[in-house]
């Protein structure tokens, strides 16, 4: 018998913990993040009106790297590894490259989730781990076949990783992950006594 294993999701992971000065660097994203949550009111105005549970700077800042200069170090960390990512897909960019299209914050307060989604015209996307307390929420990423299983029988809890209908993916502080942008993803609720911060992306083909 062959089993062939076909259309395969990869996901990328890897750390920015063994960059040289990490914990400098962090701590300084760190505080960059929550000066936003104080300064932003038009994104706290835009968190309040969508129920979103703690603050993301989604929906009002586009020019973080411009705004802060650790976010333009972010951003530089951030093209090696989409980079390799796109090198590991295969993907033919033709004359086109990856390129940054968005960059923002996200601090979830404890008991806030974020429910599932996708992100639309973009290539690849991912989140960067800034600061994940203990009982913090994991990724949740979904098995994008699922829609369409219809009546076929659950999967056994004992199953590989790769054939589970959901993998909760659980960052430490300077983790990356990157994954195709129509994979479908949310948060869980986060059960940790203070905030999970995080700092999350898309690239576009330009």
């Amino acid at each position: 018998m062959t089993l062939r294993t076909l259309f395969a999701t990869s996901v990328y992971e890897a750390t920015l913990t063994t960059d040289r000065y990490f914990e400098n660097f962090n701590s300084e994203i760190f505080e960059a993040c929550r000066m936003l949550e104080t300064e932003d009111a038009a994104g706290r105005a835009w968190c309040r009106e969508h129920g979103y549970g703690g603050y993301t700077s989604y929906a009002s800042l586009d020019d973080l790297p411009q705004r802060a200069s650790v976010f333009a170090d972010l951003k530089t960390k951030l093209d090696r590894h989409a980079r390799a990512f796109a090198e590991a897909l295969d993907f033919d960019l033709g004359r086109g490259r990856l390129k940054l299209d968005s960059l923002w914050v996200n601090v979830l307060k404890p008991g806030a989730a974020h429910t599932s989604h996708i992100h639309p015209h973009s290539v690849i996307s991912g989140t960067y781990y800034v600061e994940t307390p203990p009982g913090a929420s994991a990724l949740k990423i979904e098995d994008p076949r699922l829609a369409m299983m219809m009546a076929a029988p659950p999967i056994r809890p004992d199953a590989p990783e790769s054939r589970q209908p959901f993998v909760y993916l659980r960052p430490a502080p300077g983790a990356i992950y990157m994954w195709e942008s129509w994979l479908r993803h949310e948060v869980p609720a986060n059960r940790a006594k203070t905030p999970r911060v995080s700092v999350s992306f898309n690239y576009g083909w330009r």
